[in-house]
């Protein structure tokens, strides 16, 4: 069965930081690409974060600077660094694989396997 979870989200302060883990199972981890992904109340999910499979990285603009994704093959595991967070990064949080070679990894649709989600909430 393939799985993707994640953990590590929870209340923090503006200003603060935390780290994402994504764990995964059920597939053969270090031939995806895995994304990070947000969705808070009433907006559609927006890209955050992906790291290949050759461990290449990209990030929104919103997050760069801020936000550091790795990964770990040898736990199947992905990471998401999140530092100097403000009240906007208030979201629900989700890990996904797919594909190295996509045209825009920034779309959800490009991506096979999703996780639940971890709510990420940072006050003010």
């Amino acid at each position: 069965e393939i799985q993707l979870e994640e953990s590590g989200g929870g209340l923090v302060q503006a200003g603060g930081s935390l780290r994402l883990s994504c764990a995964a199972s059920g597939f053969t981890f270090d031939e995806y690409a895995v994304g990070w992904f947000r969705q808070a109340p009433g907006k559609e999910r927006e890209f955050v974060a992906r790291v290949s499979w050759s461990t290449n990285t990209y990030y929104a603009d919103s997050v760069k600077g801020r936000f550091t994704i790795s990964r770990e093959n040898a736990k199947n595991t992905v990471y998401l660094q999140m530092n100097r967070l403000k009240p906007e990064d208030t979201a629900v949080y989700y890990c996904a694989a797919g594909s190295n070679y996509v045209n825009d990894y920034r779309l959800p649709p490009r991506y096979d396997y999703w996780g639940q989600g971890t709510q990420v909430t940072v006050s003010s």
